[in-house]
């Protein structure tokens, strides 16, 4: 089957009063994957209340058609609303791709769009491409699939997983993995206002109060990550992680192996099955190297490893090495910036 890839969405999600980074990021991925197809559009949906403004927005990153459903009832992100307009949307126009963000909200909205419209969903996506596909049962060869590449296995395995037979074929992808480009304002595109009649039914949960808090940790937005790994050594020995971290104003990371060998909360970990991050400066202290962070952590500006062991794979991604025990090397990085800080 010779397919062609016409129209490539993104759900615009709404975060804070402003498009959430991980749609802008996706967006600019969508304008990538669309490069390859000449006259492929890339659209966005934007659900909300009062939000038509930020299309502007979505066309200076790329978007030529924004398709937006304004009214009260969406004020407030509430699962069946949301699954009403974005099935009403996909249904009545048919992209062949739809891309949605990886956020606690993604996660609750695309699977339920995606049994509406009875086609396959790849969840936490890592990457995207596109390519030929041959099916081996049914004897049959596509063109122009996306392939929805994600971690699988605890991170031990990297799969590539296709939807050939239904359209859209649906992804949520990870904030952080893909690269945002710079906006342009000079863009311009085509804002589509949407009238979706929402069932009674669908309205049946009413949100009487919403509470919001501040993420405790930031490592997709971190200029500087000071992450530590199993060659810490111990709990009390990460607080030498935390004190750089504190002194440069940067985040705590941390790999899967220290993690879970309770030196750090899950929340700090970098890696296939922690958060992907692209911090000008990365500083990996104790941290072997294992393909499962490397792939986390490996487009950050500046990388720099310290690591006793002068093989470890860390070294093969990082832009300066040091090789020593890191509880002495720390203090007098620690020093030496106080020093010139003054």
């Amino acid at each position: 089957m010779n397919e062609n890839i016409e129209k490539i969405w993104v759900f615009a999600e709404v975060e804070g009063g402003e498009v959430a980074d991980v749609s802008l990021e996706l967006v600019s991925k969508a304008g990538e994957l669309a490069a390859g197809f000449g006259a492929a559009e890339v659209g966005a949906c934007l659900v909300g209340h009062r939000v038509r403004h930020l299309a502007d927005g979505l066309f200076a990153c790329g978007c030529q058609n924004v398709y937006c459903a304004e009214d009260a009832e969406f004020a407030t992100y509430r699962t069946l609303p949301y699954t009403e307009v974005l099935t009403h949307l996909l249904a009545e126009h048919r992209p062949d791709i739809m891309l949605i963000g990886a956020t606690p909200l993604g996660r609750d909205l695309a699977p339920r769009v995606a049994s509406r419209l009875q086609v396959g969903l790849t969840a936490d996506c890592t990457d995207l491409q596109i390519g030929p596909h041959r099916d081996p049962v049914r004897k049959k060869s596509y063109e122009n699939i996306l392939y929805q590449i994600r971690p699988a296995f605890g991170g031990n395995i990297i799969a590539t997983i296709v939807s050939p037979e239904k359209r859209p074929q649906m992804a949520t992808v990870r904030p952080g993995v893909m690269h945002k480009a710079e906006p342009d304002e000079s863009r311009s595109g085509n804002l589509h206002e949407v009238q979706v009649d929402i069932p009674r039914t669908a309205l049946a949960v009413e949100v009487l109060e919403h509470n919001t808090s501040a993420h405790r940790v930031d490592l997709t937005g971190a200029g500087i990550i000071v992450a530590g790994g199993a060659g810490v050594g111990g709990k009390e020995n990460f607080q030498l992680i935390r004190r750089l971290a504190d002194v440069l104003g940067g985040e705590v990371g941390a790999s899967r192996a220290a993690v879970d060998s309770g030196f750090v909360e899950k929340p700090h970990q970098v890696g296939q099955t922690g958060t992907t991050v692209r911090p000008k400066l990365y500083i990996a202290c104790g941290i072997s190297g294992a393909i499962q962070h490397k792939v986390g952590m490996q487009n950050a500006g500046k990388i720099i490893a310290i690591n006793s062991d002068p093989d470890a794979p860390i070294f093969d991604v990082a832009h300066y090495g040091i090789v020593g025990d890191l509880n002495l090397i720390i203090p007098k990085l620690i020093k030496a910036y106080k020093d010139n800080a003054r």
